[in-house]
């Protein structure tokens, strides 16, 4: 089997989304970047998974927002319930009793490649046991896949949100397969984030454009700002 990717998300108005990042922004902007930022990574995802013969859901943590249809372009999963971790758990073992090897992503790297989820989905489609992780310059991590489920009370029993989860993750799993790490990225949950995602989106070879829409927008309203700073 050809492996799945995942894309967790949650929906404005339905939960409370990206509160540092609105407390520089605002809160009609931050939703704008989250909405931006998940179509980029969508994007990207769905240019691997052609690649790949991957499937690409939307996993969505809210069941309204799913019977509402909010996210389409793709197919949608439940996150199910519990903790993070939980949630993860939860829709990684789905993936792989669907697809053979799962991968799931977040929202907040838009400045992601292909060629690193292409990359991520071929080495766990061998038959030994294989991860990969993709860290986040703030010490958690913005991709994770293997082609072996693990027991839900191993996943909820990390701390996530914090410096040391990628490296608590990755000794946590050891035992679960070999690693494959991707490239460092950062993660965006509050406005000085902007400036390194930004800079991180520019040194692609071949943003794709959706990811080029983001980055115009960030940049429109980086110098909005600038310019109230100047004005002020």
């Amino acid at each position: 089997m050809s492996g799945a990717i995942a894309i967790f998300v949650k929906t404005p108005g339905y939960s409370p989304l990206k509160t540092r990042l609105a407390a520089t922004l605002g809160r009609g902007a931050a939703d704008q970047w989250y909405a931006r930022a998940a179509d980029a990574v969508a994007e990207v995802a769905s240019s691997a998974g052609r690649a790949s013969g991957a499937e690409v859901y939307w996993a969505v943590a809210e069941p309204g927002a799913i019977a509402a249809g909010v996210w389409s372009g793709l197919a949608n999963l439940e996150q199910g319930e519990g903790d993070l971790g939980a949630r993860m758990g939860y829709v990684h073992a789905e993936l792989g009793r669907r697809h053979g090897h799962g991968l799931l992503l977040g929202a907040d790297t838009p400045q992601l490649a292909a060629d690193h989820l292409r990359d991520a989905l071929q080495w766990c489609a061998g038959t030994e046991p294989r991860q990969a992780i993709g860290p986040a310059r703030d010490g958690g991590f913005w991709l994770y896949a293997a082609n072996r489920a693990t027991a839900i009370a191993r996943w909820s029993a990390i701390a996530y949100s914090g410096a040391a989860t990628a490296r608590d993750f990755r000794a946590s799993f050891g035992d679960r397969g070999k690693w494959l790490v991707l490239p460092t990225l950062t993660d965006v949950d509050r406005g000085d984030d902007l400036v390194a995602m930004r800079r991180e989106l520019a040194a692609l070879h071949s943003p794709l454009p959706a990811q080029q829409a983001l980055a115009a927008w960030v940049d429109e309203i980086q110098g909005a700002a600038g310019g109230r700073k100047g004005t002020s």
